[in-house]
């Protein structure tokens, strides 16, 4: 008796486990940044990535025609490795590259949008900067815990840079390589990525620091005054952090950077040349090439908020914990093709507008 009473009490914890993952939505979304994708499932922890070069394409004005192929087989492969549900609802999420490509044409790109759904059956949205934002707090939030004791995060990527705090983010369209790119342009008249920008003059740093300070100028506009940061990306915590570190003789990872050792940092690297650094510091010539100006990007950054030090605390942060709750994308997701005519006429607003005010009578996209 008490071996069937056991029996039917663990049947019992199956059938509502059952039950409450049945009141789950089933959902797939597809994280797609400057540098590639990564897909997730609702209730998995699981990550599938495929790497794509968004961000030269993009640079060179050739728009997103040659990734399309590689991104659809990414969207139509990545659930099946991960062995994700086949009925789930999908969205894609476009990020920085997909912002840009929308600056540079946004009626080319809802047609590369249309083509995409049609033949992986997910519909992509590009995600405005101040949504990203969110996610990525929300991230942050979640990985870290009470950890995170600063008001903001900040995650610097390929194509753009995130300041996300709980209430107000600050996004722009420079990241790690748009950033260096231009510098590149301005300081050695060079389009090819990355280049050599050391050794830096003193006069050359100065001219770098005058360039950022007009791009980052918005900051003050959107973030309250006092913000304080914690950096979770690689270019601050595999570039900068390491660099001060061994500069002032202080081993191990640091957890904190004040704003005096960054900027002696800089200029003391800032003075050699890229073999001295590669020298020095190890790692790959085409790593090391961005030392400096992530350097300039983390100070300009740093004084921009108010000077306070930079809290360090690497995570793999994704954009997915985000869109997986996002039911307005997913609302989106089944009105993609009047999404499509509202970026067509308004560009990336037309996430933020309502999915409801659409015509009645569109299918939802196939998958």
């Amino acid at each position: 008796m008490r071996r069937r009473c056991r029996l039917l009490a663990a049947l019992t914890g199956c059938l509502l486990a059952a039950v409450a993952t049945a009141g789950e939505p089933c959902r797939i979304a597809f994280d797609m940044g400057s540098s590639g994708i990564r897909a997730g499932e609702s209730g998995r922890s699981e990550i599938m990535r495929s790497n794509i070069d968004y961000l030269a394409p993009l640079a060179a004005g050739r728009g997103l025609a040659e990734t399309l192929p590689s991104t659809i087989a990414a969207l139509r492969d990545l659930p099946n490795k991960g062995g994700f549900g086949p009925d789930c609802a999908r969205l894609g999420g476009g990020f920085s590259a997909w912002r840009m490509a929308a600056q540079q044409d946004r009626q080319q790109l809802a047609v590369d949008l249309e083509a995409i759904r049609k033949t992986s059956g997910v519909a992509v949205l590009v995600i405005p900067q101040r949504q990203e934002g969110a996610y990525g707090y929300q991230g942050a939030h979640k990985l870290l815990g009470e950890r995170l004791t600063t008001s903001h995060i900040l995650d610097i990527g390929g194509g753009s840079l995130q300041i996300a705090g709980e209430r107000h983010s600050f996004g722009a369209l420079f990241g790690q390589k748009l950033w260096h790119h231009e510098l590149c342009k301005a300081l050695r008249n060079a389009t090819q990525l990355p280049c050599e920008l050391q050794p830096m003059s003193p006069v050359e740093v100065d001219s770098a620091r005058d360039l950022l300070r007009s791009r980052l100028r918005d900051i003050a506009r959107d973030l309250p005054q006092g913000a304080t940061m914690t950096a979770i990306s690689r270019p601050v915590t595999r570039g900068v952090a390491p660099a001060v570190a061994s500069l002032f003789n202080r081993p191990g990872s640091l957890s904190e950077i004040s704003p005096t050792l960054l900027r002696a940092t800089l200029e003391t690297y800032a003075g050699l040349s890229l073999d001295e650094i590669v020298e020095r510091l190890g790692g790959e010539r085409s790593h090391a090439a961005y030392l400096v100006s992530d350097l300039l990007l983390v100070e300009g950054l740093m004084q921009a908020t108010g000077g306070h030090d930079l809290q360090i605390a690497e995570i793999d942060l994704t954009n997915l914990p985000g869109l997986l709750a996002d039911d307005r994308g997913y609302r989106w997701a089944e009105k993609h093709d009047c999404y499509l005519r509202r970026l067509r006429s308004i560009g990336v607003g037309a996430y933020s507008s309502d999915p409801a005010t659409c015509p009645a009578g569109q299918k939802p996209s196939p998958h």
